[in-house]
């Protein structure tokens, strides 16, 4: 479920939500260490962490990439598409009397 994020007087997001899970004592590790050295804390590291990888993630599912042939084949439809079938006329117009009424 998509939530906002209420911002108070310098633009700063109020975070009311939590997430909890558990870790291995390697992987905690070398999140703190990372965080260490990016001088952030462990939180501020491990959201800005999760939303990239949330955004990457959610980017790959919602583009479309093409081949060059592929993508020739649909501007080529696009731009001359091909005369509608005898079923696809029979659909829309069943469409059409249905929508209508």
């Amino acid at each position: 479920m998509p939530h906002t994020q209420a911002k108070i007087a310098g633009d700063t997001p109020v975070r009311g939500e939590r997430l909890g899970f558990r870790l291995d004592e390697e992987t905690k590790d070398l999140i703190e260490r990372a965080a260490q050295l990016s001088r952030r804390k462990v939180s501020d590291f491990c959201v800005t962490a999760l939303v990239d990888t949330a955004r990457r993630t959610i980017a790959e599912h919602e583009t479309l990439s093409l081949s060059e042939r592929d993508r020739k084949a649909f501007f080529d439809t696009l731009m001359q598409p091909p005369e509608p079938s005898e079923r696809l006329q029979r659909a829309f117009a069943e469409y059409q009397r249905r929508v209508a009424s």
